[in-house]
């Protein structure tokens, strides 16, 4: 059995992605095709106060920002970086191009190429987000992106030095200081200072998510994303309400529509769990935004045994699931749809959004029943080709494809197949017709 002891709001109430975002994401990427940089600065000094000579940052710019980090601050930015970089250059490594002769003569392959320009969105209008330019920016660069671009807008109205220095030590080529719609359109679109980009990654808000679903097609984006999620699969042998209390709220406090669930087959648990949480928003510094995001969008669940719970997290597919009981290789290996796992007790979300080296730009939304991740291979395209390097192998190939075009009743198709059937197997096969078999023919 299945039991709520809290619910959160019904999921139809739930959406970012309604009418008067997509109308206003709409009509604000039409002005800046129209009108270009003027739009962009018109957006700039709305949004965010920020109207600055030009928005790009020169060489001396970044270096005189990077100059205002502390040693600390900076030896942590680039701990982090190395753990991202590293499991990225293992990832990389593992995709290999490959090339194989399927029968004498035919030879197949791919390769792995990276997308030719990218445009990463690193937020910082609330919160400085330093790791974002980690996950996106040096990513891209491991993977062999020959054109970064770079976007953050101002952090109480200046370019803050941290998110900066980060981009820089990424591998960025062009780093701007721009927020919102206006630069994920701006990188998409184009405008007269900044060339279009292939690619958009990066978390943002609801109207940056917008912005990258109404741009899709026109350029290629990592993954639909919407608010932050969370949750907590936790029994009485792995976890303690204080644990669970801390890592729901650790997420919650990311926005006031931020999903948190606790999954359980423990009521105790569960129920010391609740008053954990009121005792821990009494001193959260954050507690405003984390409270209003328990409030309305907390979850308490209780299952009877672990296979309810395996299932009610396979239909949930939360964006981060921390798993905490005596078990956890179990969900490891049963578990389908989620976008990150994070195994025991000992590791926590926050090393995922922060150092410890896998992505942190995941699928919400149930989106992580379709689509994994941010990760080095989103960077690249996997293109085939084919050789023939046989007469025997093209006449060969040539009487099936043939044979399987005038199937279809594609005789232009065909009359590929038979002009090569003509040339290479020295066949006279009459014009828009089926090849024989070669023992028929004969």
């Amino acid at each position: 059995m299945i039991t709520y002891l809290k619910r959160g709001k019904p999921e139809a109430e739930r959406s970012d992605d309604d009418a008067k975002v997509r109308a206003i994401v709409e009509g604000t990427l039409k002005d800046i095709e129209a009108r270009g940089d003027a739009a962009v600065r018109d957006l700039s000094e709305k949004f965010d106060g920020y109207t600055p000579e030009r928005f790009r940052l020169t060489d001396d710019d970044v270096t005189a920002l990077m100059n205002k980090v502390s040693s600390r601050d900076m030896e942590d930015i680039e701990f982090a970086q190395d753990q991202v970089r590293t499991f990225a250059q293992h990832q990389r490594n593992s995709m290999v191009d490959i090339e194989v002769e399927t029968m004498p003569g035919v030879i197949l392959g791919h390769k792995n190429i990276p997308v030719q320009s990218v445009g990463c969105y690193v937020p910082g209008g609330k919160f400085p987000m330093v790791a974002s330019a980690h996950m996106s920016v040096a990513t891209a660069d491991v993977a062999g992106v020959p054109r970064i671009i770079a976007c953050t807008p101002p952090f109480k109205g200046e370019p803050n030095p941290a998110v900066i220095a980060a981009m820089k030590l990424g591998g960025a080529h062009e780093i701007y200081v721009l927020g919102g719609i206006q630069a994920v359109g701006a990188m998409a679109i184009g405008t007269e200072t900044i060339d279009p980009v292939h690619m958009l990654v990066g978390p943002g808000n609801a109207f940056v998510a917008e912005a990258k679903r109404q741009l899709f097609g026109r350029v290629g984006i990592d993954l639909f994303a919407g608010p932050t999620e969370t949750m907590v699969i936790a029994d009485e042998q792995g976890a303690d309400a204080e644990l669970c209390a801390t890592d729901l709220l650790g997420q919650a406090e990311h926005g006031y529509n931020s999903p948190a669930v606790l999954l359980t087959n423990s009521e105790k648990l569960a129920r010391d769990t609740l008053e954990e949480i009121d005792r821990l928003l009494g001193m959260l510094p954050t507690a405003e935004t984390a409270r209003k995001s328990w409030e309305d969008y907390g979850e308490v669940i209780v299952c009877d045994t672990y296979d309810e719970m395996l299932a009610v997290a396979d239909d949930v597919a939360s964006e981060h699931v921390q798993v905490m009981t005596d078990r956890d290789d179990w969900f490891l290996e049963n578990m389908t749809c989620y976008g990150a796992l994070f195994l025991g007790a000992r590791t926590n979300v926050a090393n995922g959004d922060k150092v410890i080296g896998t992505n942190h730009t995941l699928p919400t939304k149930k989106a992580g029943r379709y689509t994994g991740g941010l990760w080095v291979g989103k960077y690249l395209k996997t293109h085939s080709y084919q050789k023939v390097l046989t007469d025997e192998a093209a006449a060969l190939m040539g009487e099936y494809c043939s044979r399987l075009c005038m199937l279809e009743g594609f005789v232009g198709h065909a009359e590929q197949a038979n002009v090569r059937v003509r040339r290479y197997g020295g066949r006279n096969v009459p014009y828009g017709e089926a090849a024989e078999p070669k023992m028929a023919a004969e």
